[in-house]
């Protein structure tokens, strides 16, 4: 996954009516944010194991363990990268991120039934 330039690794200060113009809840729009943040974590973790699986080694003794600088760069890279909530902003307030909310009518206009009623 590559990390856009534009996005800041540190902490911004952020107008709350931004968020909210997107969905008109300014809580709908930080759940929709939370879960996309939650999706890039997941693939950037995915794409982490899988380069550091190379230097996966099946020695018991930690004598033996060794450090690659390949490695450590590799992991350096991604802890440089800016934060997936950070990521996850930017997305949703540049219009990237499609979402869908489940309608509490269906398509012949009757109300559906409401879990938890």
């Amino acid at each position: 996954m590559k990390a856009p330039n534009n996005v800041s690794a540190s902490i911004v200060t952020r107008n709350m009516s931004e968020f909210a113009a997107e969905t008109g809840n300014v809580y709908e729009s930080i759940a929709i944010i939370s879960k996309r943040a939650n999706q890039i974590s997941v693939k950037l973790k995915e794409e982490l194991n899988g380069k550091l699986a190379e230097f996966a080694t099946t020695v018991d003794n930690l004598e033996e363990v060794f450090e690659n600088r390949e490695q450590i760069e590799i992991s350096k890279h991604y802890e440089r990268l800016p934060k997936p909530t950070n990521l996850a902003i930017e997305e949703f307030l540049e219009g990237k991120v499609h979402y869908r909310t489940p309608s509490e009518f269906d398509e012949n206009g009757n109300l559906r039934a409401i879990e938890g009623q």
